[in-house]
């Protein structure tokens, strides 16, 4: 019995890591993924994810993205803060074309 438990959880640990990141659930911004992270209220952090995940269009969600950097930017000069550039495309997944991981 123990043995089989074993096995069990050993599968199931391999396929979680086979598994393609899409798989593994909603996108979660976090400040490794989301420019200006550190400037945010923990109920802005709450409306960013949830906002990126509801976006149909890449149009739509472009147009937000441009208004967040934005926003972070003016946030981070009246701290005299330089947010990191490049990072993740958080609308990658609505561009037309052939399916991504």
């Amino acid at each position: 019995m123990r043995k089989e438990r074993a096995s069990v959880l050993l599968a199931l640990l391999l396929l979680s890591i086979a598994l393609p990141a899409s798989a593994r659930g909603p996108w979660r911004a976090s400040e490794t993924n989301t420019r200006g992270w550190q400037l945010m209220t923990p109920e802005e952090r709450i409306e960013h994810q949830s906002a990126i995940r509801g976006f149909s269009t890449l149009e739509e969600c472009r147009a937000y993205q441009v208004k967040h950097h934005q926003l972070m930017e003016e946030r981070a000069r009246q701290r005299d803060m330089v947010l990191p550039s490049g990072g993740q495309d958080i609308c990658v997944h609505l561009k037309p074309g052939p399916a991504r991981p």
